[in-house]
């Protein structure tokens, strides 16, 4: 389907009457038409569930509650409430987007999706959803949930994992807006489509019979609302064995600690800190061979992101040298490592399977 053809007129006036009646209202970044937390609640939300967010973007606000106080922060503090997020470089982008509106902006957000687009970590569907909820812009969002909901009512056939494809699509999402809306119009169109996408059509087993389209779903007339979107490019997904030299030390003062290095700026789980990574278990016990404890091997574990499945592999040793295990690893490694302290880990920025790891280890020290 071409933008304009086939898409019945009253598809925004139902989906507003919807979401007003039966859409998500008690979110807490929901009734707002604050940039900053508009902001922050999609970068969260991108390629993360709702029931996540709950817990990270109040403990987020509470921390940073403006834009000013963001940019403010180390990059320390903001991946140490990232953690367990996942998708580091978000926390990257947002930490220097922010330091970008409040140093050339003023701590304002700029108004329209066009300009937004140009600060980092924000993409087009972000920037017309801050446009679309605080300022009333008349442009659409293109997240996972609204390619479903408008590739399915329309039949829309084409593959899009291709950008011409995507380019199309966009403007027969922006063809289907409504006309000439007012601002609570559009934010509730808006949300109408995320809803919508969240809790009927969704990817497997949509509630055709309790969606307010399904009279004119062309999708749903053609037997299988589920083959849209259509999208024919495959995640092709690696499988490594990383282990985790896993080194824990007492310190002057008597306290349990942990070694733990700064990752490369590039790359999994870049810029957290976390144990050595090394690529095999020979590798690992050459490392851990300094130290005086006999190494113990934890059981395995599985950790998945986008595009690799990793299989960890924990090597935990005691070092009675912590000062002299320092500087061997000084000459190294090109980031600081340091001792820290295993009660303290919550101001650190970890991986969050290091951190569950940490957390038991802690918990038998």
């Amino acid at each position: 389907m071409k933008p304009g053809e086939g898409a019945p007129g009253d598809f925004a006036r139902r989906l507003i009457h919807w979401q007003r009646e039966h859409g998500r209202s008690g979110l807490p970044w929901q009734a707002t038409r604050d940039p900053y937390r508009v902001w922050l609640s999609e970068v969260m939300l991108q390629q993360t569930q709702v029931s996540t967010v709950l817990d990270y973007f109040p403990r987020f606000l509470a921390r940073f509650p403006d834009v000013q106080a963001l940019a403010g922060a180390s990059s320390d503090e903001v991946m140490s409430l990232w953690s367990g997020l996942g998708y580091y470089s978000r926390a990257r982008n947002l930490h220097r987007c922010a330091q970008i509106v409040a140093e050339q902006y003023g701590g304002v957000f700029p108004a329209s999706a066009q300009a937004l687009t140009t600060l980092p970590g924000i993409g087009a569907s972000t920037a017309a959803a801050i446009a679309a909820f605080c300022h009333g812009e008349p442009v659409s969002i293109l997240d996972g949930n609204v390619r479903r909901v408008l590739t399915r009512f329309t039949a829309f056939d084409g593959d899009v994992s291709q950008g011409a494809v995507q380019k199309t699509l966009h403007e027969l999402a922006q063809s289907m807006l409504p006309k000439a809306p007012s601002a609570a119009d559009m934010a509730a169109y808006t949300q109408g489509l995320m809803d919508l996408g969240a809790t009927l059509c969704t990817r497997s087993k949509p509630a055709c019979e309790r969606c307010p389209m399904r009279s004119d779903c062309k999708g749903l007339a053609g037997g299988d609302p589920t083959r849209y979107p259509v999208k024919t490019r495959k995640l092709k997904r690696r499988h490594e064995s990383w282990w985790l030299a896993v080194v824990i030390s007492s310190v002057a003062d008597g306290s349990s600690c942990v070694w733990l290095e700064r990752r490369p700026d590039r790359g999994i789980w870049a810029g957290l800190y976390c144990s050595p990574v090394l690529a095999d278990e020979a590798a690992a016990l050459a490392m851990l061979s300094d130290c005086s404890g006999e190494p113990q091997h934890l059981e395995p574990f599985a950790h998945s992101l986008t595009h690799r499945e990793l299989r960890l592999h924990p090597v935990v040793v005691r070092c009675d040298a912590p000062d002299a295990w320092a500087t061997v690893r000084a000459a190294h490694c090109e980031e600081k490592g340091q001792w820290v302290d295993l009660i303290d880990l919550a101001d650190w920025g970890l991986p969050a399977p290091l951190r569950t790891l940490l957390a038991g280890l802690a918990g038998s020290a």
